[in-house]
């Protein structure tokens, strides 16, 4: 897919998440996160202030199973996940 096109079908995966009134199972959730940062940060974890620590350990377990991945691999899994969970 062309890096322009990977791009646009990237930001409406991504709408079409944030826009889906359905409910994700945690892990789905956790994998969407882990791609999205991914994507557009590489390699990135961030710890928000009063966030338990239980969700910052699965946050990162998540990050590590996506962390070798690119940009562009890490955005064409996402699509193949919205296109999968997203109704």
């Amino acid at each position: 897919m062309e890096k322009e096109a990977l791009h646009t079908a990237f930001w409406e995966a991504f709408r079409k998440v944030g826009e889906a009134k359905q409910a994700f199972p945690p892990d789905v959730l956790l994998r969407f996160y882990a791609l999205y940062k991914q994507a557009t940060q590489e390699n990135t974890f961030s710890y928000q202030k009063g966030e338990h620590e239980l969700v910052s350990a699965f946050k990162m377990n998540a990050l590590l199973q996506v962390k070798s991945m690119t940009s562009d691999e890490a955005k064409l899994a996402y699509i193949e996940q919205a296109n999968k969970y997203v109704k």
